[in-house]
């Protein structure tokens, strides 16, 4: 296996996505998926800054950190980068739970799927 190659910020391909990558954030220490969300450039940018993790809330049309108004915040361990330069991995530590329905994780629902015998 490489080793890691350090990128920039720089290298990041938002206009690829519309201004918008999809980050799936995980528990640094569980290795839980945590939730789906999306960062433009000042979104990552300021998590670079505060070490704390910010998405672009499409509800809200603006940056914000994770937490702001639920103090459910997500301390960022590590920033790891697809090969394709577009999509992007938070290793978080979180404090509190990362859904804003209360739970654990937003993958907290199970899609019913048909069991194939053989």
């Amino acid at each position: 296996m490489k080793s890691l190659k350090t990128l920039s910020i720089n290298d990041l391909e938002f206009e690829k996505c519309g201004g918008l990558l999809p980050v799936i954030v995980q528990d640094y220490e569980t290795g839980r998926v945590l939730t789906l969300a999306y960062a433009n450039r000042e979104a990552v940018e300021k998590t670079i800054e505060t070490g704390y993790a910010h998405f672009f809330r499409r509800s809200h049309g603006r940056v914000m950190m994770k937490g702001e108004t639920s103090g459910n915040i997500q301390e960022v361990v590590d920033i790891l980068v697809d090969c394709d330069h577009d999509a992007l991995l938070y290793l978080v530590k979180p404090r509190g739970p990362a859904c804003h329905l209360g739970e654990e994780t937003c993958f907290h629902n199970k899609l019913e799927m048909k069991r194939r015998d053989g």
